[in-house]
């Protein structure tokens, strides 16, 4: 048998089709097919089916052999819709690695005349819509529509078009890109495909070592389509502060190996560019407005160059599959449960040599949503997709348990002092039971902060500069301070940072005057 990819060159791409033509499906995909079938062959010609299986589980190969089955079985045409040019190649070729001769209907198909030669068809959503609207085709005896990356809302456009046919939805999460418009009023039964974790047990897929750094997420905005903006995010992340944490990530976790870097901002890809490149990594960047000509150069020396690292916005998260990919940065945060899996999807291809990969969190996703590999009910996600929503993490929660941990550099910068630990919500405890001010809370903060610097300083000066390497933790000790009087606004935090940072420098003076 022959583990599926899909490759970006095509030198590759040639050598896998010659592959296609001995393809075998694995059990777990024969078991998927012939359930398929089944319901098929016990329901209504006009049935809407939704099928779900991982990415990288190889739900084209799946939907391939049914093609094949169903125009030989039932001698009807199939055709398949995609959202994207390239993945609509990538699927005529399978297709063509499975027998089934097909025709791709894109931009440049403006007649139809040859259509009785071919069973099956490949048509770009767009372009098939303003065919059809227009009346320039029109595409006879059609009796399965399958839809790849079902849960993308323009397909439904098309349903109309195809009220007599059966329609196979497939994706890798069934959960829409449209909360206004969830797949159950759409498909009447999703059938579950084999999970991530079974197919990590299995070797299909390759196990992510998770890595996460906690991030304060306040400036993020909500946008109308219930992700963050790009606007506030570009804010965020592209800060001197953040691309610093990001290139450190990196270093700690991932130096040399190939990774792959999702953003949300072109702006902020190009930021993190920028900073890649004057640290003297290997780096490049892509998204949407290179050309095709640029965009394939790109992607191989991405596949060729052993320690490359590719920073993008969301154009890589379908219709990309680089194996040798060992690392997965999301530098972003994002409230799609499917983009989620589609962007740690990436790296989770397996290879001889390749049995696990690196995913670095910095957008408190995995707090979110869970282990990429965690048992995940997709029933309950299809049929009740507004409470699954309701539920997830909002950010002020997932910020409430984070837990600061110094830096080992920054903690070897105060070696000389016995402890540098405290306590804020302890400390709160004990200042409510005595019954005094909650302010106080922060005065003893602050002294220890002041303490701990003139403990490791040789003068005013010194002590001064130690004191600004604390911001992470000032910031963390404030917001933990906050919870504990339920005061957590906005400006009300940024109040008590400023006020902390100025009394800090104060008390430093103070304790070196009295030293002197």
């Amino acid at each position: 048998m022959v583990h599926f990819y899909t490759p970006i060159t095509q030198a590759i791409n040639l050598e896998l089709q010659r592959e296609y033509k001995e393809k075998e499906l694995y059990d777990y995909q024969l078991e998927d097919l012939n359930t398929i079938f089944k319901c098929l062959d016990e329901s209504k010609d006009d049935i809407n089916l939704l099928y779900q299986l991982p990415t990288g589980g190889g739900k084209t190969v799946v939907f391939s052999e049914i093609a094949k089955r169903y125009i030989s079985t039932k001698k009807k045409k199939v055709v398949v819709l995609t959202h994207r040019i390239e993945l609509g190649m990538q699927t005529s070729k399978m297709l063509n690695g499975f027998g089934v001769k097909n025709k791709i209907i894109n931009s440049e198909v403006k007649e139809f005349d040859d259509q009785n030669e071919y069973m099956c068809f490949v048509a770009m959503v767009e372009t098939l819509n303003n065919r059809l609207q227009d009346d320039k085709i029109e595409i006879k005896d059609i009796g399965l529509v399958i839809i790849d990356e079902a849960h993308y809302n323009s397909f439904r456009k098309l349903f109309k078009y195809f009220e007599k046919s059966i329609i196979l939805g497939v994706t890798a999460t069934p959960l829409s890109s449209n909360i206004k418009l969830p797949m159950k009023d759409n498909y009447k039964k999703l059938i579950v495909g084999e999970s991530i974790s079974s197919l990590i047990n299995k070797n299909f897929l390759a196990k992510a070592n998770t890595y996460n750094y906690d991030v304060s997420l306040r400036g993020l905005k909500l946008g109308i389509n219930g992700d963050y903006t790009v606007k506030s995010s570009e804010e965020l992340y592209g800060n001197n502060s953040m691309l610093g944490k990001l290139v450190t990530s990196y270093e700690e976790l991932s130096k040399g190996k190939k990774t792959l870097i999702f953003n949300n901002g072109i702006n902020t890809s190009r930021y993190v560019y920028e900073s890649f490149k004057k640290a003297g990594y290997n780096i490049r960047h892509l998204d949407n407005k290179n050309s095709a000509s640029e965009r394939r150069d790109i992607l191989d020396w991405f596949s060729n160059t052993s320690d490359a690292i590719l920073t993008s916005v969301s154009i890589l998260t379908t219709g990309f599959d680089e194996p040798s990919v060992k690392t997965i940065i999301l530098n972003r945060a994002t409230r799609s449960l499917t983009l989620y899996f589609q962007m740690i999807g990436r790296g989770s291809r397996v290879l001889p040599n390749k049995s696990d990969f690196t995913v670095i969190d910095l957008g408190n996703n995995l707090a979110r949503f869970g282990m990429w590999d965690a048992p995940i009910d997709w029933q309950e996600i299809f049929h009740f997709p507004d409470f699954y929503l309701e539920n997830i993490k909002n950010d002020e929660d997932i910020e409430r348990e984070f837990i600061y941990e110094m830096p080992d550099k920054l903690r070897a910068l105060f070696s000389k002092s016995a402890s540098i630990d405290f306590n804020i919500k302890e400390e709160y405890k004990k200042v409510f039971a005595q019954g005094l001010k909650s302010k106080i809370v922060l005065e003893r903060s602050i002294e220890q902060h002041a303490q701990i610097c003139l403990e490791n300083s040789e003068d005013v000066f010194d002590a001064r500069i130690l004191a600004k390497q604390l911001k992470e933790e000032i910031i963390y000790r404030v917001r933990q301070y906050s919870y504990c009087i339920m005061n957590n606004t906005k400006n009300y935090k940024e109040w008590l940072e400023e006020d902390y940072e100025r009394k800090l420098r104060s008390n430093i003076s103070k304790k070196f005057a009295s030293r002197m």
